[in-house]
């Protein structure tokens, strides 16, 4: 049987197999659908009984599980992560809009606060930013070294004020970027030629993305936290530009025990979430770690001649690895947020420009060299046919003897006649000529505008950190401002530089191969006088000698442009004996001197405020948890005070504290007054979920609600469990106890306070004929809950009623 037929007959068995596959495929959704279709009925024959039955959007098959799925904050959009690591986008409808696959593990997802971002973190500690509308990439920078495990993306609550001296009036915020009244928009970063799409980098790829990035998102000031296993937490303004940064284990932390301030360092963190308030002053975090102990010798009663009985009055003696609740102090970014506004709008784009600068280069650098190796492959068999012929010589000597009119060698006579020809010559001048062109364009298009606008948006900084009183606090140093300034000065001068040194040599190239193709016409007696080209003997010889088999940009070079050495009053005077290339190197250093200030003045900020051991566990797996802000009414309008309540809540491991299928919900006031500590204003409850059933996650939801999801537990009647319960508590009818501190785990506290789910009367309840499984994603803004079966289905409910009544009316 010949190959053809074999290829045929495997064709056509893969087709059988294929329409076998299919009509089972069809059979088993037929089935999944009448079953569907059965405990549908029997679900709202279940859900008649119940207080409240939420109402059944819709119910879909879905391909893959899902691992994380996250609501957009501002429209109908559902994000999620498979567990094949693709981002998925949905409407609330359930029409697919994108399906992004980066190729790598997602670990973590976010939205920015307008809705029209998506953040991803990866394993490999990266950070991606994709665009709403289409999935394109906008940014994807690493700024971790270890996976990323939580995100989170939140704006000022308030808007950007700035206030007189006197503080006497508030008036809007209002900040020029003059940039753009004196520049055309800014230059992309040019792609890398003899590139295809698919062999691109992700760079290559991000075209205009920066800059709608950059330009819609500077309207809120918005800080992207990240947080990795190895507990370093990063903070970004606009997620664009890194402004600080800490990392749970080096930083001391502080709790009350026994009345007494007693200080820990956390060992082998690693963090779980992690959440701003509203107004960006605190950072809760939801970590786990191993408490390691710092002398706290004076906090103990009787100091230096304190006894073992008092040292045990001080210490917690037993395990402290488990689950801890920090709050970290960041009020930084809500005081100096009109001075960080500004800042970042500037260094953000001057980063993103030095990227454009490096870019060009690089792709400059690959068109010079290719050139350069064809001239090389060209002229380098002419050594080759030097040495056959027994000569000590070299092709500089050789055609120099040519030119002042002595006899042709004839290694020189084979090599232009046999090896290179006219049409060699006119190849290679081509080549090169496209090259300067290319070369040219990326200078004249994307390197000189990016050159000319960092200079001017780092004149710009100058001017903000004169005023010393307000940015000197986030770290904003004159002296390396400066410094910034005149490197950016004598980069631009180095790019006007190398454009008339790239016009010089292309010419001399040009009248070099004129000479050398009249030569080659002489030798060969087969021209005219029309057909010879005009060449200056003069610049013939300088090629020659210092551009033939030598770098084009040589010491002599510098000389003509001394005189550019007095543009500006450089302290450096031997700027000019640098490389553009060197240049850069040089301005991108003093940028991130410049900024690396800023940077670790910001971190040095962000401190401890407090922090509670919640329980101890055995083991780090993911628990379900959640952390929201609900914003009160004004205390005093006056002074545009505003109380935030955070609220806290999490489902307790199995092998803490034997108390198994329980949660817990934690709430605490801000701001605190009367001196009140963060201590004395926590109050806390354990709710004891029904028999029967175990909660599988859990979400905060708006006006102090919590949205459970529980799954039915086998017991003997039912060997399979198949129901699943979705609730919604209402906090406020929860009887908290205040924290009194008396143990050092708080869940020690509440032991003999434990509250009966089935007790509270209130609850919303909807019984769901799927075993469900994580993740629980609830839309605040639409009044929605999207869970997940095990059989791979996603189901929407509506929860609230108003949002029924509003579907009804729409339909209307």
């Amino acid at each position: 049987m010949s190959s053809a037929e074999t290829e045929t007959n495997m064709a056509a068995t893969d087709a059988a197999d294929m329409e076998v596959q299919l009509e089972e495929e069809e059979e088993e959704v037929k089935e999944e659908e009448e079953e569907d279709g059965d405990e549908e009925e029997e679900e709202e024959d279940e859900n008649e009984k119940s207080p409240v039955a939420f109402l059944l959007q819709l119910e879909k098959s879905i391909s893959s599980q899902v691992k994380t799925a996250e609501w957009n904050p501002e429209k109908d959009l559902l994000a999620m992560v498979t567990d094949d690591s693709k981002i998925l986008l949905y409407r609330f409808n359930w029409q697919r809009l994108w399906t992004v696959s980066p190729g790598k593990c997602v670990t973590s997802l976010c939205w920015r606060p307008d809705g029209k971002v998506i953040a991803a973190g990866f394993e490999d500690g990266y950070i991606a930013l994709y665009d709403v509308e289409h999935g394109k990439l906008l940014r994807n920078s690493k700024d971790h070294k270890a996976s990323v495990i939580c995100l989170c993306w939140e704006e000022d609550a308030q808007e950007l004020m700035v206030f007189s001296d006197q503080d006497e009036s508030n008036v809007p915020f209002i900040y020029e970027d003059r940039t753009l009244r004196f520049f055309p928009p800014p230059p992309r970063i040019p792609r890398m030629p003899g590139l295809s799409v698919a062999d691109a980098g992700p760079m290559d790829n991000l075209d205009n993305s920066f800059l709608e990035l950059s330009y819609s998102s500077n309207r809120r000031f918005t800080i992207l936290c990240s947080g990795d296993k190895n507990g370093s937490i990063c903070f970004s303004v606009f997620g664009i530009f890194s402004i600080g940064k800490i990392n749970i284990q080096s930083s001391p932390i502080f709790t009350q025990f026994h009345g007494k301030k007693v200080s820990y360092y956390l060992i082998c963190a690693t963090l779980h979430k992690v959440a701003f308030s509203k107004n960006l002053c605190d950072l809760t975090i939801l970590t786990f770690g191993d408490l390691d102990e710092v002398d706290n010798d004076l906090n103990c009663p009787g100091g230096d001649e304190k006894n073992d009985e008092q040292k045990e009055t001080c210490r917690y003696e037993g395990s402290k690895d488990g689950l801890h609740c920090l709050l970290f102090d960041t009020s930084i970014f809500h005081k100096r947020k009109n001075e960080l506004f500004q800042v970042v709008q500037q260094a953000s784009s001057i980063e993103y420009l030095i990227e454009v600068a490096r870019g060009s280069l690089s792709v400059m650098r690959k068109q010079w060299c290719d050139a350069m190796t064809t001239f090389h492959q060209s002229f380098d068999p002419l050594y080759s046919l030097i040495d056959q012929h027994g000569l000590m010589s070299d092709p500089q000597v050789e055609f120099f003897g040519f030119l002042f009119g002595a006899r042709t060698s004839p290694p020189l006579q084979q090599f232009l006649l046999q090896n290179l020809g006219d049409s060699g010559v006119k190849r290679v001048a081509k080549v090169i000529c496209n090259a300067g062109k290319d070369i040219q364009s990326v200078v004249r298009e994307h390197l000189q505008p990016s050159a000319e606008i960092i200079a001017f948006r780092i004149g710009e900084l100058i001017g903000l950190s004169k005023w010393r009183t307000r940015y000197q606090g986030i770290g904003m140093d004159r002296k390396c401002i400066d410094l910034a300034v005149e490197k950016a000065g004598m980069f631009l001068v180095q790019v006007e530089r190398f454009t008339r040194v790239l016009a010089t040599i292309l010419y001399e190239f040009q009248n070099f191969f004129n000479w050398l193709s009249n030569s080659i016409k002489h030798l060969m007696s087969e021209s005219t006088a029309a057909d010879y080209h005009i060449f200056n003997r003069e610049l013939v010889i300088l090629f020659l000698q210092f551009h033939f088999d030598h770098d084009i940009v040589k010491h002599h070079t510098i000389l003509r442009l001394d005189d550019l050495g007095d543009l500006g009053g450089f302290s450096d005077n031997g700027f000019l004996e640098k490389s553009l290339a060197k240049q850069f190197e040089e301005l991108e250093t003093s940028f991130k001197d410049a900024f690396s200030i800023m940077y670790t003045t910001i971190s040095k900020k962000i401190t401890s405020e407090y922090f509670m051991p919640l329980h101890p566990c055995s083991s780090r797996l993911p628990i379900s948890s959640s952390i929201s802000y609900d914003t009160n009414i004004m205390v005093d309008a006056t002074k545009a005070q505003q109380e935030f309540e955070d609220y806290i809540s999490f489902k307790i491991p199995n092998d803490s504290l034997g108390m198994a299928n329980n949660i817990v919900i934690m709430r605490r006031l801000k701001p605190h007054s009367n001196g009140e500590t963060p201590e004395s204003s926590l109050q806390a409850v354990i709710l004891s979920m029904p028999d029967g059933f175990e909660c599988i996650d859990l979400s905060l939801y708006k006006e102090r609600q919590i949205v459970l999801l529980l799954n039915e537990t086998a017991t003997g009647q039912m060997e399979i469990p198949r129901h699943s319960l979705i609730v919604l508590l209402e906090t406020n009818v929860i009887s908290f106890t205040p924290s009194t501190s008396i143990g050092f785990w708080m869940l020690s506290e509440l032991k003999d306070s434990i509250v009966e789910l089935i007790s509270i009367t209130r609850n919303k309840a909807r019984f769901i004929k799927h075993r469900l499984t994580k993740p629980l994603a609830v839309g605040v803004k639409r009044g929605v809950a999207c869970v997940f079966s095990t059989r791979k289905r996603a189901l929407v409910y509506i929860l609230d009623e108003n949002e029924e009544i509003q579907e009804k009316d729409n339909c209307d």
